[in-house]
């Protein structure tokens, strides 16, 4: 082989590899979940204890896979990260319970996480 040919390879080579990494890769967007918690008269709770979690719909039931809990901030609002959790490819992220609680008053829901997205629900107590 000439030394032309061998450039003309060696760059060929290059073109292709950069092209292959630099489209092969896609960034994977942020996949959160907030509850919005709210009183009977629609003002948000802080201080509350938000839980979601998983229940197995199988006849034997499973352990529970995913289970987080975090309390409301002072807008009302309970922020979960279920980064670690979705992976690119996944069709969907989990449809969880919601138990939102402080002191006696308690509500529950359902939320279905997105992913890639910010999905939202709004819970009140009483």
């Amino acid at each position: 082989m000439n030394t032309t040919f061998k450039r003309v390879l060696f760059f060929a080579f290059i073109g292709v590899m950069g092209l292959a990494f630099s489209s092969g890769c896609r960034k994977k967007g942020d996949t959160i979940a907030i509850i919005h918690v709210k009183d009977v008269a629609s003002q948000p709770v802080s201080g509350a204890q938000v839980v979601l979690y998983g229940k197995s719909t199988t006849n034997q039931p499973a352990n529970v896979v995913l289970y987080d809990t975090t309390n409301t901030n002072s807008d009302g609002d309970a922020v979960f990260n279920f980064n670690d959790v979705y992976q690119l490819g996944q069709a969907g992220v989990a449809i969880l319970n919601i138990k939102a609680t402080l002191n006696a008053a308690v509500g529950e829901g359902i939320i279905k996480v997105e992913e890639e997205t910010t999905s939202e629900e709004t819970v009140f107590i009483q």
